[in-house]
């Protein structure tokens, strides 16, 4: 295989793998720029996961399934929601709780399903002309799965929104001050609420991925901890979407690799070195963070009361 051909093989792997983080991250900048913390990606992706293949596997209609796998996720988020918003509970608690019932609830209902397989019948992205460009046009325009594009899209979509529009000031200054935000007419309770759903969809459609396109098969645990490193990739992109992108398909590349270098490399190293990523940038985030280059939204996993500073 020439060096181009390796490329873009890399390549093409490294979209297939990181389209779920990037999803799933995506979903908490959402929910954290609101200013509620949620821990239960992992728990929201893995119950996507399940009722996605489920209802791909009963009904033989992928797009049905990825749609049920949204719901669910955005159904889940909203006990989260319900939990740190109105309840105004521990936000770690409450997300870490939102994991283990998600890993627990899918662990008994999904024994039935267990090493059941599906046919991957999602449209693929075939652009003619396109895909004569050199290394792109292979990558994005020749077999891809539509999921893929739709990522990099509301990357964008998402990065304008919370960037350019009145309703990511909306978002950004509940995550930032609630009490002010609170006096100007804004419904803080309302934002965090749709964020936090937001979050849940996308947690679901990134979970739901999983088990129909990615890996079209139903397995306990499969999201093997996707959840966790999206939250880490949140921090990662400064809560920023385009960043996001870039953060989740960085490791998509990185976790490829320490499968294709290991004739060459210690495959011990290699199967760290994904790992790793998540950690040096948070190191790199507490240390900008303490020049105060950057920062965390200022009400971060603080719930609010009207009449509370």
């Amino acid at each position: 295989m020439d060096t181009l051909s390796w490329i873009e093989s890399v390549l093409v792997r490294s979209l297939l793998y990181g389209t779920p983080l990037v999803i799933a991250t995506l979903g908490e900048i959402y929910a954290e720029r609101s200013g509620v913390l949620n821990l239960g990606v992992e728990g929201m992706m893995i119950l996507g996961a399940f009722a996605a293949f489920v209802t791909t596997y009963l009904s033989a209609n992928p797009w049905f399934g990825i749609v049920v796998g949204m719901l669910v996720g955005g159904g889940a988020s909203l006990i989260h929601a319900f939990l740190s918003v109105t309840l105004r509970a521990n936000q770690v608690v409450s997300g870490l709780a939102l994991t283990m019932f998600g890993l627990g609830l899918t662990g008994v209902l999904g024994r039935h399903f267990e090493g059941k397989t599906l046919q991957d019948s999602l449209a693929r992205v075939h652009i003619p002309y396109l895909n004569r460009i050199p290394l792109l046009g292979k990558i994005l325009f020749e077999g891809q799965s539509v999921i893929v594009h739709l990522a990099i899209a509301l990357s964008v979509i998402l990065w304008f929104l919370l960037s350019h529009t009145r309703w990511g000031n909306l978002v950004r200054s509940v995550g930032e001050n609630p009490a002010a935000a609170d006096v100007m007419g804004v419904n803080v309770w309302k934002v965090r609420y749709i964020c936090v759903f937001i979050g849940g969809v996308m947690a679901g459609l990134a979970g739901a991925y999983l088990s129909i396109v990615y890996r079209p098969s139903w397995a306990y645990g499969m999201t093997a901890g996707m959840g966790w490193l999206a939250v880490a990739l949140t921090i990662f992109a400064f809560w920023n979407p385009l960043y996001g992108m870039i953060g989740g398909y960085l490791f998509g590349a990185l976790y490829h690799l320490s499968f294709r270098l290991q004739p060459w490399v210690a495959a011990e190293l290699l199967n760290s070195l994904p790992y790793l990523f998540p950690i040096i940038a948070l190191l790199l985030f507490s240390r900008l963070a303490l020049h105060k280059k950057i920062g965390a939204p200022a009400s971060l996993g603080k719930p609010y009361k009207r009449g509370e500073s």
